[in-house]
């Protein structure tokens, strides 16, 4: 689906053919130094044998299936930061993540949907899910992120 970036909101219809999106997928690596500052910054010690920090997943999935925070924005039709609430996310971690090994990881859009609160307001909801496998096609990690798009 084409996105045009210049304008905000989604028709319902438009919304919900977000079903079934596939971000374009691919690979990326924890490096040693990441690690090391996901670390620092949560005053925590590092992890045994290079274990990532867990706050790792917040930001490498996203990166690692080739898109970013702004072209999630796009797609749900938001126009700023403002505008998307983190509902909540989900991580599954099946094997410990670590650094300084390619991880290949795909994903997309599981469920979108247009919901009126009790205010009145209307908000789009849309959940995204990624999962990471390492060199021997093994699952490692499976992260959900459900945003709310304020209107």
């Amino acid at each position: 689906m084409a996105v045009d970036v210049a304008r905000p909101g989604l028709t319902e219809e438009q919304l919900e053919s977000l079903v079934g999106h596939r971000f374009t997928g691919g690979h990326a690596r924890i490096e040693h130094w990441e690690n090391w500052l996901l670390t620092d910054c949560t005053g925590g010690a590092p992890l045994p044998d290079g274990i990532a920090h867990p706050i790792v997943l917040f930001h490498f999935p996203i990166l690692g299936v080739g898109t970013s925070i702004t072209e999630l924005f796009a797609l749900g039709g938001v126009d700023g930061p403002g505008s998307v609430g983190l509902e909540g996310y989900d991580w599954e971690y099946v094997r410990p993540l670590v650094e300084d090994v390619d991880y290949r990881m795909e994903g997309g859009i599981v469920t979108a949907r247009r919901v009126t609160d009790d205010s009145g307001r209307t908000h789009d909801k849309f959940t995204f899910e990624i999962t990471l496998f390492d060199e021997n096609d093994h699952v490692v990690a499976r992260v959900t992120n459900r945003w709310a798009l304020r209107r």
